[in-house]
């Protein structure tokens, strides 16, 4: 009696697993594999210090190319995972996060764009990011994207364009592009290489007026030398970022290339290191705090 218990419990396991195939498919989608953090990763990233790195950038807009810089401050905070913003206190239910804010600076000829993305991913990995903001500034106007992850991905987007209008979007929790920056920097192998659906980066969708969603996706992880080569591909929007970062920890991030196909015209946005230094950057902002911003090249 137990044995056929038994069999009849495996059978409407299997039948379970069939019939919801599409919750098993969607949580697979988040390419998260089971890892340990580096042994040094407290000592470097609690040490009270921001990690600050300046790039050379020549970023792709309106068909051209165009120079400037770009900045990524990556640093460890406590977030409260109900108001999703960073706590004031210590408290036993904040969630410890890596942040990466990653602004860009450049000229479309006469008139300036401020490029900002803020992301807050736990540090335990196998937990979705909680928030991504981004937004953009220019002589045209403003545009500002957030997400917050609810019982699925919310994201309301503001701007300026008819075409481009104000909307709220609810999506189911695919992986993020934007989050693979922090991945990588927590433990680059603990992202799964294959096709699977992504939700390509804020700045991307927002500045392109892409729909909102998650596209097919091909994600790739190379050794090379001392560097990994990360790659996420968009068959269907012809896009392909590429990050080049250090093999050893603290997986520091190099360069990376956006290339992208629009109208048959390719371009390709670049940025390359001028240099990095640790900085509790937030105590400095006195009219004489200015050396870091030398070392920094800005």
């Amino acid at each position: 009696m137990k044995k056929a218990i038994q069999i009849i419990t495996s059978l409407l396991f299997i039948f379970c697993s069939l019939v919801d195939g599409k919750k098993t498919v969607t949580n697979t989608n988040q390419k998260l594999k089971p890892t340990k953090k580096h042994p040094k990763f407290s000592e470097y990233w609690y040490a009270g210090k921001a990690e600050i790195t300046s790039y050379k950038l020549t970023q792709n807009r309106y068909g051209e190319l165009h120079q400037g810089t770009a900045v990524n401050i990556f640093v460890t905070e406590d977030f409260l995972p109900e108001k999703q913003v960073k706590a004031d206190n210590q408290n036993k239910k904040n969630v410890p996060v890596l942040k990466l804010n990653s602004t860009k600076k450049f000229t479309t000829g006469i008139y300036p764009y401020s490029l900002m993305t803020s992301i807050f991913t736990p540090i335990d990995i196998n937990k979705k990011t909680i928030k991504i903001s981004f937004s953009s500034q220019e002589w045209c106007g403003n545009t500002f994207m957030q997400l917050n992850n609810r019982e699925k991905f919310k994201i309301d987007f503001f701007s300026y364009f008819e075409s481009n209008a104000d909307r709220k979007v609810s999506l189911e929790k695919n992986a993020l592009e934007n989050e693979l920056w922090n991945q990588l920097r927590i433990n680059p192998k603990s992202i799964a290489k294959g096709k699977y659906k992504v939700i390509p980066s804020f700045e991307y969708l927002a500045l392109n007026h892409q729909k909102i969603k998650a596209y097919d996706a091909e994600v790739n992880l190379i050794e090379k030398g001392e560097f990994i080569n990360f790659s996420v591909y968009y068959p269907t929007l012809k896009r392909k970022l590429t990050i080049k970062l250090t093999k050893d920890f603290p997986y520091t991030i190099e360069s990376w290339e956006e290339i992208t196909t629009n109208r048959g015209k390719t371009l390709t946005t670049k940025a390359e290191k001028i240099n990095t230094i640790k900085s509790a950057y937030w105590t400095k902002n006195g009219a004489t705090d200015t050396k870091e911003r030398k070392e920094l090249r800005l």
